[in-house]
């Protein structure tokens, strides 16, 4: 029997197109994400270094861009929360443990804040026991100390506990703490579906 629920957030609760970020970027000129730019997105991720930091790595691969037009191609990824979501997380927040656990960095929470308005994520963030940010708590999936530290944290049993997630390794990775998983495919299937799936696989 499932009491406690961990739900990632981006492509869970929000869109995420990272495509578009992708385009974006290689119309301002930056054809490939370089291992330098990835190690600066997972340092930013970790609350290693500040936004400035990052966008400035991202500006060394196109001097004449602006840091601004660096950070609106950064966000163009940010999509739509749909209402649905947010209503179907306050109707179960009050008959599971639930928890949130991101891999995210200031700009997109800052740019998720701005676009849906502080009461909407007031109400969001008020659904869960707590919200674990990668960047303000250093860890990132699929680190397995991410997920001992919530286990330990909040005493949670992982054989009653299910993680939502859009990414394979994340979920491989909770996977060997003795977590129940879904790998939610964002293209076929929503998070508003969890009822149906508690039912079924998880009962």
């Amino acid at each position: 029997m499932i009491d406690t629920i961990i739900f990632d957030f981006g492509n869970v609760f929000i869109d995420i197109d990272r495509k578009a970020t992708e385009k974006a970027f290689a119309e301002l000129g930056i054809k490939e994400w370089t291992e330098d730019l990835e190690l600066s997105n997972q340092l930013y991720e970790l609350g290693k270094i500040d936004e400035l930091e990052f966008m400035s790595v991202i500006q060394k691969h196109i001097p004449e861009t602006d840091i601004l037009s660096i950070r609106n191609a950064w966000n163009i990824q940010v999509g739509d929360f749909p209402l649905k979501r947010l209503e179907f997380l306050q109707l179960i927040s009050n008959k599971y443990r639930i928890l949130l656990l991101s891999n995210a960095d200031r700009t997109h929470i800052d740019k998720f804040e701005h676009k849906f308005g502080v009461s909407f994520a007031r109400d969001f963030y008020s659904c869960f026991e707590k919200v674990y940010f990668s960047f303000e708590f250093g860890f990132r999936k699929p680190d397995v100390k991410a997920f001992q530290l919530i286990i330990n944290n909040h005493n949670i049993t992982p054989k009653t506990t299910l993680f939502i997630d859009d990414t394979l390794e994340h979920i491989k990775s909770a996977s060997s703490l003795g977590i129940n998983t879904w790998h939610l495919n964002p293209e076929k299937e929503d998070v508003t579906q969890l009822l149906d799936k508690l039912k079924t696989a998880y009962a």
